[in-house]
């Protein structure tokens, strides 16, 4: 009980404070003050210059719209002349941050859902009824099977199918690219930006860009860095690939547009950057299934009434358009305390009012 009294008395009554030991030492005292220069260099040169800590952040918020422009022509002996616009090879015709550029196609004419041979492959090709399984269909068939085999040609038989026939046949891709035109294609994309906590928007056609200027210039990183229309060969090309190799199998691209804004600074200094990548990965040791396809259908009902459609297998090459960036300007405490017009600007931050109750009392009492 003693020993718990004493312990209290002490804690009451005592009162201790550190002692500061000065040690006379010309390296010891080097030594601290290399150390606090040490800190106060990685605050000045990285928190504030580098970093620019001193400066408030907000990320972009971005909308974009991409339109391309281009017209060809071909001629085969299953299509015939054709001439190819826009509405042609822009699938679909909008979407969000993207567009599809068809470059190459595989085409099924007249097809109708009736009874044919599959195409000829290890699980397809058969001697008897027995080497086929009715109401089977992998995902790779072209339709069900219906448990008979039959002639594919003069010397294969295959597996009867329940399909829209003929079937197509994908084996080969065509080479060189079916719309190898497309290298020549242009894109033109509007791009506008948003920074909601300054309340700051801008777009990528700027100001000093005119209607005539924008119907004769295309991107160039040097000559025309700031010219929002590109040509889809030299996007491929600036991202160190080959269009017409890209074309045969397709493939998908990014457009990067990125704003870095220091809103201290004039708001023309606020550009744009375009920088250009490709974003499927292409291993040469490691090569299935490249590029990238999809396919679609165009139905009709021939004279007789009969439902058929042309079925399109499209290769081609997609580009996203990926927008990012900041803006910085200089926090609050800066202009508040620091700066030489820190009253104006307090003055325009502040709105100052009178206490409403104390008003409401002096009314009352008048």
């Amino acid at each position: 009980m003693a020993g718990c009294c004493a312990v209290l008395a002490a804690f009451l009554f005592e009162y201790d404070t550190p002692r500061i030991v000065l040690i006379r030492s010309r390296k010891v005292g080097l030594m601290n003050r290399a150390v606090q220069l040490l800190i106060l260099a990685y605050v000045i040169g990285w928190v504030f210059v580098w970093e620019k800590g001193y400066q408030e952040m907000d990320s972009v918020v971005s909308s974009v719209t991409a339109k391309a422009k281009g017209v060809t022509t071909t001629n085969t002996s299953k299509l015939g002349f054709r001439i190819w616009d826009v509405a042609d090879y822009v699938i679909p015709a909008q979407e969000e941050n993207s567009l599809f550029i068809m470059t190459n196609m595989i085409v099924t004419m007249n097809q109708t859902q009736g009874l044919c041979p599959e195409i000829p492959d290890e699980t397809t090709v058969c001697e008897s009824d027995a080497n086929c399984t009715a109401g089977s269909a992998s995902t790779h068939s072209n339709g069900v099977a219906t448990g008979r085999c039959v002639p594919f040609n003069e010397t294969v038989n295959t597996c009867e199918v329940a399909a829209w026939c003929p079937v197509e046949d994908n084996a080969q891709v065509p080479t060189p690219a079916f719309l190898k035109a497309a290298e020549n294609f242009t894109l033109l994309i509007k791009n506008n930006i948003w920074y909601p906590k300054f309340n700051f928007s801008k777009r990528n056609i700027l100001p000093n860009i005119t209607t005539t200027y924008l119907k004769t210039c295309i991107y160039d990183a040097k000559t025309d860095p700031f010219c929002p229309i590109f040509r889809l060969g030299k996007i491929v090309e600036n991202a160190g690939h080959n269009f017409q190799d890209m074309a045969v199998e397709g493939g998908i691209m990014g457009i990067q547009i990125k704003w870095d804004c220091n809103l201290d600074r004039a708001a023309s200094l606020c550009l744009p950057r375009y920088s250009f990548r490709r974003l499927d990965t292409r291993d040469v040791d490691h090569n299935v299934s490249p590029g990238y396809n999809f396919r679609f259908a165009k139905y009709y009902n021939d004279l007789t009434g009969t439902e058929r459609r042309t079925l399109i297998k499209a290769y081609g090459i997609r580009f996203d358009i990926i927008v990012f960036g900041k803006a910085t300007v200089l926090c609050d405490v800066i202009v508040l305390y620091c700066m030489k017009k820190r009253y104006y600007y307090r003055e325009k931050k502040y709105k100052y009012v009178e206490d409403y109750e104390r008003g409401l009392g002096s009314e009352t009492d008048q």
